[in-house]
Parts: C-alpha cells; structure tokens; sequence
C-alpha cells in the first residue's frame, strides 16, 4: 500500500467519501426479471475473467484499507457461486459491515452459515405478491419458495430490506398490498423506481414517481396515517411509517428525485471493474491491472475523481430520457445493483 493512502481517501470533487462498496459474484441468475435482464440473456464473461475468491478477498482488503466499512454482495444471485461460503468466511474476519441482496430462492441454504458468519442484513427481491405475475416478471417458477424464505428470514431475526422495482401497469397496484407486509412482519419494503438499462426497454411512462406512490398510499390509508421518517446518513430511500405498522417502507426515487448528493457507494462488478455510479458507462478494469502487479489503489482513487455530481451526469430527465446516453451501459445484472 503506498505512503499516499489513508483513511477516508476515496472522497470525490464534490466533497462526498466513499465507505460503501458493492461487489457483484456473479453475472449469472436464476431468475430472469424483465427490467433486469433482457429476454435473450447476456453474453456472460469468460470464467477466466471473472473474479475468484481469493482476488475478491483482496480487493476487499485493499479497499478497507482506503475507508471502507461497508461491503454488500450482490450478483446476478450472489448465492449462485459455488465459493460463498468461502467469501463470506473470508470477508466476516475483516472489520466491515457485510450483507447480501438475494432474490430469496437459495436461502434456506445458508441461513445458518450467515448466522455464525455475522451477516445479518439481507436485501431481499420481491416484485410482486401473485404466483402468475411472478412468473410474468422473473420468467420463472418459484413464487412459493420464495416467499417461504422470506418468513424465514424474517422468523430467524435478519435485518430484512424487501427491495420492489415498481413499473408503471406491471405492479403498480400491489402498492397497498406490499406495504401491508409491514403490518405483521418488521421488515422495510422499498419502491425503486424503474431505471434504464441496456434491454430492460426502459421509458418514462414506465416510472411510477414518488408522488405517485405516496398520493395511492395516502388515497388508501389516509395522509394522516403516514408519517416520514427521519434521513439516514448516505440514504436512498426516503422513509415512512404506516401508524401502528411494526415495519416501514420507503422510495427510492433514482430517477425523479436522486440523491445523488450524498451517495458513498463505489461498485465492483463481478469482472472487476470498479464503476464510480451506477448510471456510468464508464468504468476501470481493476482486475487486469492486479494480475498485472500494477498499483490498484491509484486507479481506484482516479475513478472516485473522476465520479459527476449527479448520475454520470445525465442531470435532467430529458438527459435520461436520451438512449444514447444510457443505451450502452450494462445491464443491471452485469452490474449488481
């Protein structure tokens, strides 16, 4: 590590650090979910070019050492790698919060090894509360288990996060239904905005807003039966609380609403390219220069320099709103999420 790096050095132009790190196993899934991945699949990168867990272990290492505290694994389904347990084992002894986002099918697997390896906070993926129309989003079978690894974990005490990408005449009207999940289970159900992707056939008439979600919650409920709540440090979901719900639910507003300005995360997708922003068609290929021997901490703190204000600077929606603009990053399961 050279003399230059400290603590807390992956900060940015516009004064925000970088403590959060997403590092994605795997690009392969076992669902196949529309505004994810396009219908055909993706071209998956060799095998010899992905990351293996003793080169995931050292990026990790490496960017501990440069402040980070916090390191989620996603995928495609992260819980697909046949060397989880591996990672997971090696990640839990460095000091990191660690946790996973899973779409739920394998984890009556692993509850067990997440326990005694201190992985307590699980982002779980559910988009819709029909056995049909889960088939009609994933393109799969599995709308049973799925839902019985979600009390599971919710039975075994996890931190549990249920992520929704909502889109607009797909899911729209589980609206009430996903926040009354909140009612019996003390979970955080999160609205996410639908997001352009290469082959997810992203349009603006699509995206259900964060007005929009709020004026059929308080249509339904009653406005003075729902309550924000306060920000958290570095958040993306904006908050609320259902009066005498156990759990709370919250929106992420990515494209109508970003928050940008505080955002500390830093992605490593699963052939080790870090991407500064998850709208970034741009991004530093980490892993070649490592088995080159090159100074990986360099590149990392050049592509943190090199990260725009507000969504690799499509700053408006008629930017957004421009394919050619976003058509050529990855899809969202190359990326991780």
């Amino acid at each position: 590590m050279s003399q230059a790096s400290n603590i807390n050095e992956l900060k940015d132009t516009f004064g925000r650090t970088h403590n959060y790190l997403r590092i994605s196993l795997i690009e392969k899934c076992n669902l196949r979910c529309k505004y994810c991945m396009p219908a055909d699949g993706i071209p998956l990168s060799p095998k010899a070019s992905l990351m293996s867990a003793e080169e995931i272990l050292e990026f990790a290492r490496i960017f501990v050492g440069l402040g980070v505290d916090k390191i989620r694994l996603t995928g495609g389904e992260p819980l697909l790698r046949k060397d989880i347990n591996e990672i997971l084992d090696g990640l839990s002894k460095l000091p990191v919060d660690l946790s996973l986002t899973t779409n739920g099918l394998l984890i009556d697997r692993h509850v067990d090894n997440f326990k005694k390896l201190g992985v307590k906070n699980i982002n779980f993926s559910l988009d819709t509360l029909r056995e049909g129309r889960f088939f009609e989003i994933t393109r799969r079978t599995g709308f049973e288990k799925t839902l019985d690894n979600f009390r599971l974990l919710h039975e075994e005490g996890f931190n549990l996060k249920i992520n929704t990408v909502l889109v607009k005449g797909t899911n729209d009207d589980e609206l009430v239904d996903l926040v009354n999940l909140t009612k019996d289970y003390n979970v955080s159900v999160r609205f996410i905005e639908f997001m352009p992707f290469d082959g997810n056939r992203w349009d603006r008439s699509k995206m259900v807003s964060e007005k929009e979600v709020l004026s059929q919650l308080g249509s339904h409920f009653g406005a003075e039966q729902i309550s924000a709540l306060p920000h958290e440090t570095n958040f993306t979901a904006r908050k609320f609380k259902i009066s005498g719900y156990q759990g709370d639910f919250g929106i992420i507003s990515s494209v109508t609403n970003p928050f940008c300005g505080t955002c500390n995360r830093i992605r490593l997708t699963a052939n080790g390219r870090i991407k500064n922003c998850l709208f970034s068609n741009q991004e530093t290929d980490l892993l070649s220069a490592m088995r080159a021997g090159e100074n990986v901490e360099n590149l990392i703190l050049e592509s943190i320099l090199k990260k725009k204000a507000v969504r690799a600077g499509m700053d408006s929606l008629e930017k957004l709103s421009d394919p050619t603009l976003h058509s050529d990053n990855r899809s969202m399961i190359a990326i991780g999420g």
